[in-house]
Order: C-alpha cells, then structure tokens, then sequence
C-alpha cells in the first residue's frame, strides 16, 4: 500500500512540473514577441507591424508598409496599441495618433489629436496593438 501512495505522489509531482513547465514556456513565447510600431506619412498613409521579437525589425516592417512621402515611425509598442485618425473629409489634412495600454485608449488620443489638428470630421484610420495591448 505503500508503494501505491508514493507511485501517486511521484506522478502528482511530475504532472505539477510539466504544468509549471510548460506556462513558463508560454509566457516566455508572448513576451519574446512583443514588439510593435506604428508608421505615419501624408495623406493617411500607414504602415504597421506587430508581434515582432526585436523593436528594430518592428519599426523596419512598418516604414517599409508606409506608402506616402515623409513616413516616420510615431509610436513603438511592447505590450500597448496604437491609432492614426484622419479627417474623412480631407485625409490630407488633420491627422493625430495615440498610444496606450488598451486599444481604446489609443483611439481616443488620436481623434483628440486630429481635431486638435483642425480635423472636422476625425475617423479612425487604423491601429495595432501588440501582444497583450
């Protein structure tokens, strides 16, 4: 009888360690990608990358999706989101973007930022959020 209480215990204890194992490896995975951006040029143009292992291939993807003159990264993420508002009247005009812990957050900043911009009539672009943004 022994034996049958110790033969559960060591099979109890392996099954703990395969669990702990295994979401220690599944944290690790999200984490090592984690990395995000957010590109903006003229007229509503946008490139955007998220779920990268490193920062520097992020912003790369999003600069090389960008297909206006003058893109520039705006916003970098590990763990966050990020939005680009344009003015649905005149793209090429008032534009704002944000960045935040939760996507509503972001979305919010970048139609403050459009109508600060002299939008009149701000809509969401895009946004993008990376990981557990």
């Amino acid at each position: 009888m022994a034996d049958t209480g110790t033969a559960a215990l060591r099979a109890l204890v392996v099954a703990a360690l395969l669990l702990a194992t295994t979401a220690l490896m599944l944290a690790t995975i999200a984490t090592a990608k984690a990395a995000g951006a957010l590109a903006i040029g003229t007229c509503g143009a946008y490139g955007q990358a998220y779920d990268f292992p490193k920062q520097d291939a992020a912003r790369e993807s999003a600069l090389s999706q960008c297909q206006g003159q003058a893109c520039r990264v705006v916003a970098t993420l590990r763990r966050s989101c990020a939005a680009l508002a344009v003015d649905g009247i005149n793209p090429c005009g008032a534009h704002g973007w944000g960045k935040g812990a939760r996507l509503g957050s972001a979305q919010n900043d970048a139609l403050r930022g459009c109508y600060k911009d002299g939008g009149r009539d701000c809509v969401i672009r895009t946004f993008v959020c990376d990981a557990k943004g």
